[in-house]
């Protein structure tokens, strides 16, 4: 597959190398128009299952990820799959820890840590990285 996200998609986060990458909450519907082909759910508990490709990493509102190493393989597959498929980072409210996801994706993509989460919020939501230990997360990965 070779198909990215429409510009226009609400909750697009572009990377500096031009990947696109849709970030949600997933307490709020799914928004109208494009389909991920891939999925990275980050929550304390298995989603329900969805009609596209996606992983699940167990990972507590407000805290961190329970299994670093899995974290950092499956966004790694999710910076590959970004640049020709539409690839999705969802938690429940679409800040925290996908906020913190999406930084640590932009740190793979050639942001410095120190600047990742700086890069997040201005490019996708005020509100990303939400906690302090998060924001050390992302300044100590990968």
């Amino acid at each position: 597959m070779t198909d990215s996200w429409e510009p226009t998609t609400p909750g697009l986060l572009r990377l500096p190398s031009g990947r696109l990458v849709r970030g949600r909450g997933l307490r709020r519907p799914l928004p109208p128009g494009q389909e991920p082909s891939f999925a990275l759910y980050l929550r304390g508990r298995r989603p329900p299952p969805v009609r596209w490709e996606a992983r699940w990493l167990r990972w507590p509102d407000f805290w961190l990820p329970s299994d670093r190493a899995a974290f950092e393989k499956a966004l790694g597959e999710a910076w590959e799959r970004a640049g020709a498929e539409r690839v999705e980072i969802a938690c429940g409210g679409g800040y925290g820890r996908t906020g913190t996801a999406l930084a640590c994706l932009a740190v793979l993509d050639g942001v410095p840590g120190r600047e990742a989460v700086a890069y997040v919020r201005e490019h996708y939501a005020a509100r990303a990285v939400e906690t302090p230990w998060q924001r050390r997360f992302v300044g100590a990965f990968p």
